[in-house]
């Protein structure tokens, strides 16, 4: 198993989805291994220096490196010797537009689990004008690269692997929607009381890409209409920042699970109206919690809350749109519970790390 962005096994990585689908298989019998290609900071400075003289602009971010044409070839080259010192034969990498595969010769076979595509990214990426056009032509032609050696591709949602066969041309018999679990919160299963309007907002370290400027300023649009509203925002330190002095919201910077894990249970709903993230593993862990969710109406929610009987879905990233779809949903709380109850069954029945493993199984 292989991942671009940290140690595989490190829960750390990708909000720990590679750790527990490689937990998953091993339940099932796999041997599984953990390779972490990456670059030093002479290869990362040199990769930087190449690509700005040759016309991809200076790389914005690590993700912005960690996608070049160069470092992913750099990249997939460890891979191949790594695989090759393991005597691996089948490699699962984690991620999304993932690493070229350079050693089919050897019969080495190369998947992907991913949770997004660059072509789905795209539109919504609030960074986008800081590439260059040679950039985004190299990102999608990369992609499509990567792609080609796949044996198979593994997605969490339908929508994904939709994009995959039609922008990408694969074949539909390569690619399976297999779902992803969620993390360690537990099923709640005492009542609630819907008639509180407490509101709940997970940041972590993406304040701006999770949705939270359109939230506060949804926000005090709600409050001045129902002053008895209250939000909860749970961050790094790095979000503190952003978060006003306002009587009606409470800030948490990093929390024991136990406490977080309450304050799911807590909240009357989940308010996270993320911009561009492509699945959202905090709405299932919300919804397992019997807390109802709303986001916007884009990427992986809607087919996370069945179009609507789960969570409500915002048309439009607007603090109007947004502050009357969290009155309309507070205003109901019979609903809220109808929603809490469904939408648990409906998680439980569906996510889990075992369940992703016994559909991927792809090593006999």
């Amino acid at each position: 198993m292989t991942s671009v962005f940290g140690d595989p096994r490190n829960r750390r990585s990708w909000s720990g989805a590679p750790a527990n689908l490689a937990d998953a298989l091993e339940r099932l019998g796999v041997a599984v291994v953990g390779i972490h290609p990456h670059l030093g900071l002479m290869g990362k400075l040199g990769v930087a220096a190449r690509d700005t003289l040759t016309g991809y602009g200076r790389p914005v971010n690590g993700e912005h490196l960690l996608r070049s044409a160069r470092s992913r070839r750099k990249l997939a080259r460890q891979v191949s010797v790594e695989a090759a010192r393991l005597g691996v034969e089948h490699v699962l990498h984690t991620g999304s537009m993932d690493l070229p595969a350079l050693d089919l010769g050897r019969g080495v076979k190369h998947y992907l689990y991913c949770d997004h595509s660059w072509a789905l990214a795209r539109p919504h990426r609030i960074d986008i004008d800081r590439f260059t056009s040679r950039a985004l032509a190299s990102f999608e032609h990369s992609e499509q690269e990567s792609l080609g050696g796949l044996t198979h591709v593994f997605t969490f949602g339908a929508y994904v692997r939709d994009n995959l066969i039609k922008h990408y041309g694969l074949p539909p018999d390569r690619v399976t929607a297999v779902g992803s679990g969620m993390g360690a919160i537990e099923p709640n299963d005492a009542r609630k009381d819907f008639t509180k309007a407490s509101l709940l907002f997970v940041a972590k370290h993406l304040f701006r890409e999770k949705g939270g400027f359109l939230l506060l300023d949804a926000f005090r649009l709600a409050h001045h209409r129902r002053p008895d509203l209250t939000l909860t925002i749970v961050g790094d330190e790095r979000s503190r920042a952003f978060v006003p002095d306002h009587p009606a919201i409470t800030f948490h910077g990093h929390l024991p699970w136990a406490d977080l894990q309450q304050l799911f249970r807590d909240a009357t709903l989940l308010v996270q109206p993320m911009l561009n993230d492509p699945w959202g593993q905090v709405y299932l862990e919300a919804l397992v919690s019997r807390t109802p969710v709303m986001g916007l109406n884009r990427n992986g929610l809607p087919e996370i809350v069945d179009g609507g009987r789960f969570g409500f879905l915002v048309k439009h990233a607007d603090p109007e749109a947004l502050s009357h779809a969290i009155l309309d949903a507070v205003a109901d709380p019979a609903r809220l519970e109808r929603m809490a109850l469904s939408g648990q069954r409906h998680v439980l029945g569906n996510y889990s790390w075992d369940r992703v493993a016994e559909r991927i199984g792809f090593v006999e």
